[in-house]
């Protein structure tokens, strides 16, 4: 039943997508994200984003989406970085070995560089924006409940042969999604939709504990400090991160907190020293091959190892780091690219922040509001990614592109509010609901008849 229901969505959505090409965009990331194929029996394994993705670009060809192509920093670093990709795969060591890993790469920034030109409106990015929250939403939320339900006994862990599988990488992208809830909460008109809002991030952050993953804490740290640093509701803040964090914390067994002490004492886990051998190893062939690296994943295979380090040979696995597995992949060149990448994007929305809030310092415009909520997001990635092998996750990557969109997107509803009478969303925090309220008190100018 759930095969033909994956099956159906997958039509419909194919069929919308020939007519409304971002349709296909919403698709795609939905199936890039939630991977839902996974979760059937007769659908598992099969490439449905693939049709998803081919009705897409055939689309946006038809029907001219790439005719008003906008180049902006962020698009041209992705670019970049895709090229030096293709180079890096050109000169690996081993093609065979890193030829499905570059294509994955690929197609990932390939559905950025076309959700950029796509999103071109508000509707568009929040659109975009709810699918990825729902997408990670979902492990969070099933998450959370599992955590409470067993009382933290069990690890979280994510659907089998996926990116967000390991508990550590999916601890780490629901703690990146937090500040997109915050968000969306913030945002949304209805209450019903704010509390489930507020519910959700409660069990996600929930849900980042009961991942029981190091790394995932550490971003979860990140996260509440740069919320709170930014914040002008800093007593709020902190109050409720303690009405979540006590409780939760409090049910957690003994285990847990023995591993999160061993972050003191890093250096005698052997689970660490293991990741810092799989450093060393990518860091060898960054010097053997500083340019254009070894490829990617090319240093997981313990045989090539033995060529520059033969010492670490059984050390040869995941390098653990989205910093490092560029570094061994592609090179000193390579990292410098996708850091650059990182880097333009956080300061473009730093700019757009700073932009919206200069120009009128009392209101903001959601442009304003979610390039704040997204340079938290993606710093708290950022550190996060240190530990983890999730470089080609697309979650981020998103962000990234919502960003680009946002920072040339119109400041719609701008000019729309003052002809209804309405204001717009406070950095304070008020909601729409007080705008409207403020609208029904308006006096409306008296009737002459001519």
């Amino acid at each position: 039943m759930r095969d033909l229901l994956i099956l159906l969505v997958v039509f419909a959505s194919v069929a919308a997508t020939l007519r409304y090409p971002f349709v296909g965009i919403l698709a795609w990331a939905w199936f890039t994200l939630m991977t839902p194929n996974q979760l059937g029996y007769g659908a598992f394994g099969v490439p449905l984003n693939l049709v998803i993705a081919a009705a897409t670009m055939g689309s946006i060809v038809i029907n001219g989406g790439l005719k008003n192509f906008r180049a902006d920093p962020v698009t041209l670093a992705l670019v970049l970085f895709a090229g030096w990709l293709t180079i890096s795969q050109w000169f690996s060591l081993d093609a065979d070995q890193s030829a499905q890993y570059y294509d994955r790469f690929i197609k990932t920034i390939v559905f950025i560089l076309l959700a950029i030109q796509m999103t071109t409106t508000r509707l568009r990015a929040h659109a975009l924006l709810w699918m990825l929250v729902i997408s990670v939403g979902y492990f969070g939320a099933k998450g959370g409940l599992f955590t409470l339900a067993t009382l933290g006994q069990y690890r979280v862990q994510g659907i089998e042969d996926t990116v967000l599988a390991d508990n550590n990488h999916l601890g780490i992208a629901m703690a990146t999604m937090l500040p997109l809830v915050a968000y969306l909460r913030e945002q949304s008109a209805r209450a019903i939709v704010r509390r489930g809002l507020e519910g959700l991030f409660v069990l996600m952050l929930i849900a980042v504990i009961g991942t029981q993953s190091r790394g995932a804490f550490i971003s979860l740290v990140v996260f509440a400090a740069f919320y709170w640093l930014y914040s002008k509701h800093k007593l709020a803040i902190i109050a409720a991160f303690v009405a979540i964090a006590t409780p939760t914390l409090f049910m957690m067994p003994s285990k847990w907190f023995d591993r999160m002490a061993t972050i003191g004492t890093a250096t005698e886990d052997e689970s660490f020293m293991g990741r810092v051998n799989a450093w060393r190893i990518n860091f060898r062939f960054a010097q053997e091959n500083p340019v254009t690296g070894a490829g990617l994943r090319v240093p997981y295979d313990a045989d090539m190892v033995r060529t520059i380090e033969p010492g670490l040979a059984e050390g040869a696995k995941a390098a653990h780091s989205i910093y490092f597995e560029m570094l061994g992949g592609t090179g000193f060149v390579g990292l410098l690219i996708f850091l650059t990448t990182l880097a333009v994007a956080i300061l473009t929305a730093m700019a757009t922040a700073r932009r919206d809030k200069g120009a009128n310092p009392d209101v903001a415009t959601w442009k304003g509001r979610f390039a704040y909520y997204a340079q938290i997001s993606l710093i708290t990635f950022c550190v996060g990614g240190a530990s983890v092998s999730l470089e080609m996750w697309d979650g981020y990557w998103i962000v990234i592109a919502l960003i680009a969109a946002a920072a040339r997107a119109p400041a719609e509803g701008a000019a729309e509010s003052r002809a209804k009478g309405q204001q717009r969303a406070p950095y304070a925090g008020e909601t729409f609901r007080r705008a409207r309220l403020a609208d029904r008190k308006r006096v409306l100018p008296p009737v002459v008849d001519a």
